[in-house]
C-alpha cells in the first residue's frame, strides 16, 4: 500500500492538518511508529506517544487538542478507532483478488452448484447438492458436506468442517478448524447407568456478516436450528451448544460457552471464559464480565454482570469488598 495524507482523508471523510503530501506504506501501533507508517490515537492514556511518535501520519479525533507540538501530519476524523478499521478494510479490499480456481487435488461433486470466481483449494471437498455463492474462498483441507449452502463473499479457512445440511449466509468468515454442525451433547440416562445418545436431526443457520474464530464449535440442534444471527462475532475456542440462538451484533471472547437451548439477545458483550447455562434467556445489550457464570435468565436490558453466579456489577464490587475484609 502507498497512500498520501490527502487520499486517506478523502477515504475517511476527514481533514488534513499538516503536510497533505505526506506518504505512508504501512501501519504501525502508535508506540512503535516510524517514518513511512500511519498510526491512530483514540485512547487518552496514550497521548504522550502522539508527541514522541516518528510516524508520518496519525489519525486522531476531531476533538483532540494537542498540548505540545505534533511533528506528524494529523488526519482528523469523527472516530479514530472506527476510521482505522475502515481504512484497514479498504486496504484489504484493494489487495483482494477474485479469480476462479479449483485445486487439482480438490473434489467437488457433480451435483454441487458453484458460483462465479469461487476459489477451492487442494484437498477441499464439496459434497452433493452443496451450493457455494459467488466470490467465496474455500481454502485447503476444508470439508463442505452434502446439501450445505454457503453464500457469497465468504472466507472458509483451512481445516474448517461444515457438516451436511448447514446454512451459511453472505460475507461470513470461518477461521481455521472451526466446526459447524457437530452433534450437540445430548444423552439420556438409562436404568443400567449407561447413556443413550439422543440423535440431532436439525442444523445450524449462520446469517450474514458473521465471523467465527479458530477451533470454535457450533453444534446443530436436536430439532429445528441453532441460529447465529447477522453481525455476530465469536472468538477462538468458543462452544455454542445445540438449539442456542445468538442475537444480532453480539460478540463473545475466547473460551466462552453457551449451553443448550439458551437464547442470547442482541448487542450483548460476553467476555472471555464466560459460562452460560442452558434454557435461559439473556436480554439485549447485556455485558458479562470475564469468567462469569450465568445460571439464570437476565430479563432487564443493559445490565452488566460479574462473578459466579453472575450478579449485577455494583453488587459484585460491594461483595468483593466484603470478601477482601474477611480474608484479613
Amino acid at each position: 500500500m502507498e497512500f498520501k495524507a490527502l487520499e486517506i482523508a478523502e477515504i475517511l471523510g476527514g481533514t488534513v492538518e499538516g503536510n497533505p503530501e505526506a506518504t505512508v506504506t504501512s501501519f504501525a501501533r502508535i508506540e512503535s511508529g516510524k517514518p513511512g507508517t500511519i498510526c491512530f490515537f483514540a485512547n487518552p492514556k496514550y497521548e504522550h506517544y502522539v508527541y514522541e511518535c516518528k510516524a508520518d501520519i496519525i489519525i486522531v479525533n476531531k476533538s483532540f487538542e494537542p498540548k505540545q507540538e505534533v511533528t506528524a501530519t494529523m488526519v482528523r476524523v469523527d472516530d479514530a478507532y472506527a476510521a482505522v478499521a475502515a481504512l484497514l478494510d479498504y486496504v484489504t479490499a484493494k489487495k483482494r483478488s477474485y479469480r476462479r480456481y479449483r485445486g487439482c487435488r480438490s473434489r467437488v461433486r457433480w451435483s454441487a452448484k458453484v458460483g462465479k470466481k469461487v476459489y477451492i483449494g487442494d484437498f477441499a471437498y464439496v459434497g452433493r447438492k452443496a451450493q457455494i455463492g459467488d466470490y467465496t474462498k474455500i481454502y485447503e483441507n476444508v470439508y463442505v458436506g452434502d446439501g450445505v449452502k454457503i453464500g457469497s463473499h465468504c472466507i472458509i479457512y483451512p481445516g474448517v468442517r461444515i457438516y451436511p445440511g448447514m446454512v451459511i449466509g453472505d460475507n461470513v468468515i470461518l477461521h481455521a478448524n472451526a466446526v459447524i454442525g457437530s452433534d450437540g451433547f445430548g444423552f439420556a440416562p438409562l436404568e443400567d447407568g449407561t447413556w443413550k445418545k439422543i440423535e440431532h436431526t436439525g442444523n445450524v443457520i449462520i446469517e450474514d456478516n458473521v465471523e467465527i474464530g479458530a477451533n470454535t464449535c457450533v453444534d446443530k440442534s436436536q430439532m429445528g436450528s441453532t441460529i447465529i444471527h447477522s453481525g455476530v462475532k465469536l472468538d477462538n475456542l468458543c462452544q455454542i451448544a445445540h438449539n442456542v440462538e445468538i442475537g444480532k451484533n453480539t460478540v463473545m471472547a475466547a473460551q466462552s460457552g453457551i449451553a443448550g437451548s439458551a437464547k442470547v439477545g442482541e448487542h450483548c458483550i460476553i467476555a472471555g471464559q464466560v459460562g452460560i447455562v442452558g434454557h435461559i434467556t439473556i436480554a439485549d445489550n447485556t455485558t458479562i464480565g470475564a469468567q462469569a457464570g450465568v445460571i439464570g435468565s437476565v430479563k432487564e436490558e443493559g445490565k452488566t454482570l460479574m462473578g459466579t453466579p453472575a450478579i449485577p456489577h455494583k453488587e459484585f464490587l460491594r461483595s468483593y469488598a466484603v470478601f477482601k475484609r474477611a480474608g484479613k
